[in-house]
């Protein structure tokens, strides 16, 4: 019997990168009659430097983050993918898209962007993808192309 995957779940942050994973994890779904969830984590360590601003700056992530979602979900449903559905989560980004999001959502994919990070960046911050390849219990596909399989040109 040929594999078929049930929930694919696809990391988006408003990036370029992850744009090119969400257009395709709507066709991936579209072709496996899958159910899509869209997954946005607002990284809860970036607030804790600034204080004051503390609400204020994560009620406007949250804000972007439930705006960034509903425009993706209805790219999704205008293509043609039946069952999508999103989530929000708080914390360290790593840890939730690699284990807590698939494992309470009984993920089979996850569908990532390539990282934009330099080599320095990698070395004292670690990829999201890397973490997350090196950790998930379910198949992982980082995207680094377009829907023609090209390599999107560099903005400079």
């Amino acid at each position: 019997m040929e594999q078929q995957y049930k929930k694919i779940m696809v990391a988006v942050d408003g990036s370029s990168e992850a744009e090119l994973a969400f257009k395709k994890a709507v066709n991936v779904a579209k072709r496996n009659d899958a159910e899509l969830l869209l997954a946005h984590v607002i990284d809860t360590r970036a607030f804790q430097t600034v204080s004051s601003f503390d609400n204020v700056l994560a009620e406007q992530a949250t804000e972007m983050a439930k705006q960034t979602l509903a425009d993706y979900e209805n790219y999704a449903k205008e293509s043609g993918c039946a069952h999508v559905s999103k989530v929000i989560e708080y914390g360290a980004p790593k840890m939730m898209i690699a284990m807590q999001i698939p494992e309470e959502n009984k993920i089979d994919l996850i569908m990532l962007g390539a990282t934009g990070l330099n080599a320095v960046e990698r070395l004292f911050i670690g990829s999201v993808s890397e973490y997350v390849i090196r950790n998930a219990s379910c198949d992982v596909l980082i995207v680094r192309t377009d829907l023609d399989n090209q390599l999107p040109e560099e903005n400079e």
